[in-house]
């Protein structure tokens, strides 16, 4: 991964590398695409074994610079390429290509055993034999293997799982592929092979159930592949439905193939792969071969084979940033894919949710085949749909009685959603775009009354070590950046104290009067001015600042509906940010602020008058103690609950989901950046942006309706 450091390089006179976001400098090379400019190139890179790629190689002999192919990695994206899918994976190869056994590649070279000099550019020369034995390698590639399999990861990751129908014989698979695919012609094949390939499946497995698979870009109309319906028989079906090609392979007992990538895939999970081509994994001891390569002399183990073409042949992408990463980050990124993917499959019946959220809403409901429609009325929900698989989708608590009603005799669960706990750069009512939400089964987190999915998994998760170191690095990353729900551009003002030397400071962070969170979780107070004259009463000789929510200092949310005495409290802060105010206070007094939570990162003391979510695990001091809480967590673990397991964030940049490290990294980029514009809290600023961005949310949702016919 160190070579090609310093070169300026000249893609190919078609699209060539230029077409792809970040990937020329993913490789630490300059990507030059005019005619006028490649004077200056010491290298040339040309995409794959297209004819557009000939003037390119032209170039490259008649300049005497190297030529360089590259292609599409094992592991490339989650969605496929013809839709625009970024590479998270490329191999790069400037003496053939991986897919054409008609000469030499840098891979044939490495499983040969032989010396392989770095790519123009720079590098050590390496010796790929000793590499390939080395058992550091070995054991790393099992990792690798093993969490492709276990995740169901392929080169394209947008498949559905699909459990097959019962079947008392063997099965067959026998892998079709797109008419046309160069891998066909440069791995010694043709149109013929595949007719051969299906035809010896049925000789040598006479009592098999034969599955042909089809082709995605074939399944989803865009190619045309080998076999048709004519070709099946009264044993032989075609698989013409998109399915995880991991999963399929874990339900048959062999493979047939010509030069696809799914060969390989059957060899990880461990099937007998016959091979009528010449793919880059034949030839090496592992496969069936009908059309042996004479220069492919050494016997290599599955280890040795995934080494080679996954960890030293190819190099990555990190999916979030677009810099050079190691295959374990794009594993993990594409298995978090899938999870969500998992959770979001079957169909959401969205009900109360406003026009401009409903596409970023989409966004964290995405998952192969799923269906997403939006309802303003009960009566509308349909009836008939798979009980298993259909969930009503309310935000918040804005449901009623004749939604509840109606989804109860309609057998469909009701699911809440609701923005996470570091959310964005600006208010939620400046209508800014989460960058996390949470999706609740059994309730939803600010109502105590009932249970949710964060008080089961606070209540009965067994946290691993693993989650907990990386919660107290998460700590340490939160308070190196200042982090809050709510995060403000701009320089954080000072805040001046006339306490008393050693006085108790005391912070006591104002809510939304009427906000769901106080009603729910509320029973004794329910307003500022109650909870200040109670702190005050508790704490008569502590210095108690007064903060009021954002949202109210904005003018975005009403007013209180009685003015705190003044008397109840010392200083009242309005511009100071919360983080600020927080390192200032010993204490933090709240009915259910996220702020007090805030608290509890900072260490410390917080004592809590309604049930917030993260009372009664015995890190608070509460006023009320929670009745089906009595659990004692430390705080890495309530980190780990809260801020990893709970909630799904969203890369807004890449549309995929991503981690809470990311969205914490990519807060504070945002924060040290120069801001669009003054955000202004006057009446015609506020409108302007919350009108702008309602504009933006409708028109987003109005084209992602149509495009999956929803409108």
């Amino acid at each position: 991964m160190a070579d090609l450091q310093a070169g300026t390089v000249a893609a190919t006179f078609s699209r060539g590398i230029a077409r792809l976001p970040g990937l020329a400098s993913a490789l630490g090379v300059t990507a030059m695409t005019r005619a006028r400019r490649l004077a200056a190139a010491e290298l040339v890179v040309g995409w794959g074994l297209k004819a557009n790629t000939k003037r390119a190689r032209r170039y490259a002999d008649r300049h005497g610079l190297p030529y360089v192919t590259v292609e599409d990695g094992f592991l490339r994206s989650v969605d496929l390429g013809v839709k625009g899918a970024r590479p998270y994976g490329i191999v790069m190869d400037d003496i053939g290509i991986y897919y054409d056994a008609r000469r030499p590649s840098r891979l044939e070279q490495m499983l040969n055993g032989m010396p392989v000099a770095p790519l123009p550019g720079g590098g050590d020369p390496i010796n790929q034999s000793a590499v390939l034995s080395d058992p550091t390698l070995i054991s790393r590639a099992r990792r690798c293997i093993d969490a492709i399999v276990g995740n169901g990861l392929s080169k394209y990751n947008f498949s559905p799982d699909q459990t097959l129908p019962p079947c008392s014989r063997s099965r067959v698979l026998v892998i079709d592929q797109t008419a046309g695919d160069l891998s066909i012609h440069h791995g010694l094949a043709d149109a013929s092979t595949f007719t051969d390939m299906l035809q010896a499946a049925r000789r040598e497995n006479p009592d098999a159930q034969i599955l042909i698979k089809t082709h995605p870009d074939v399944i989803r109309g865009r190619k045309h592949g080998h076999f048709r319906l004519a070709d099946t028989d009264e044993r032989t079906e075609l698989l013409t439905t998109d399915i995880n090609p991991i999963r399929l392979l874990q339900q048959v007992d062999k493979v047939y193939v010509v030069t696809s990538q799914f060969g390989f895939e059957a060899l990880m999970v461990g099937l007998p792969v016959v091979c009528f081509g010449a793919p880059f994994y034949a030839g090496w001891g592992l496969t069936d071969d009908r059309r042996p390569v004479a220069r492919r002399r050494k016997q290599r183990s599955m280890e040795e084979l995934f080494a080679a073409a996954y960890l030293l042949y190819s190099r990555y992408i990190d999916p979030d940033t677009g810099e050079r990463c190691a295959i374990e980050r794009v594993i993990d990124h594409l298995a978090l894919q899938r999870r969500q993917f998992a959770r979001n499959t079957g169909v959401w019946l969205g009900f109360g949710i406003s026009w401009w959220k409903r596409w970023w809403v989409r966004q964290y409901l995405r998952s192969p085949g799923n269906t997403v429609k939006f309802y303003r009325h009960a009566a509308a929900l349909p009836a008939g749909l798979d009980r298993e698989n259909t969930r009503v989708l309310v935000w918040g608590i804005r449901d009623n009685t004749r939604l509840r009603s109606r989804a109860a005799a309609l057998g469909y669960p009701v699911f809440r959603m609701e923005d996470g706990f570091l959310r964005s750069v600006g208010l939620g009512t400046d209508l800014t775009t989460p960058m996390s939400v949470v999706i609740d089964s059994r309730g939803i987190y600010f109502d105590p009354n009932t249970p949710s999915d964060l008080e089961d998994l606070l209540t009965r998760h067994q946290f691993t070590a693993d989650e907990q170191n990386r919660a107290s690095a998460l700590l340490d990353q939160l308070l190196q950046m200042r982090l809050s729900k709510y995060n403000f551009h701009g320089p954080r003002p000072t805040l001046t104290l006339d306490a008393k030397p050693g006085q108790r400071i005391i912070l006591v962070p104002g809510q939304v009067e009427g906000d769901a969170a106080i009603r729910m979780g509320c029973p004794d107070i329910d307003t500022n001015a109650q909870l200040l004259a109670r702190v005050r009463q508790q704490c008569p000789d502590a210095y108690i600042l007064y903060k009021p929510h954002p949202d109210v200092v904005s003018g975005n949310r009403r007013a209180d509906k009685i003015s705190p005495d003044p008397r109840h409290f010392d200083q009242q802060v309005h511009q100071a940010d919360i983080d600020t105010c927080l390192n200032r206070a010993d204490e933090v007094h709240t009915l259910t602020s996220l702020v007090g939570f805030e608290a509890l990162l900072r260490n410390k003391t917080v004592v809590t008058y309604g049930v917030p979510f993260y009372a009664g695990w015995g890190l608070t001091q509460d006023q009320i103690v929670p009745a089906r809480r009595g659990r004692t967590l430390t705080l890495e673990q309530l980190i780990a609950g809260v801020l990893i397991l709970y909630p799904r964030y969203l890369n807004n940049t890449t549309g995929e989901f991503t981690t809470v490290e990311h969205v914490v990294q990519r807060l504070g980029t945002l924060l040290t950046g120069s801001p669009r514009q003054n955000p202004g809290h006057g009446l015609a600023a506020r409108s302007y942006r919350t009108l702008r961005a309602f504009l933006v949310g409708v028109g987003r949702e109005v084209i992602a309706a149509r495009h999956t016919g929803s409108i």
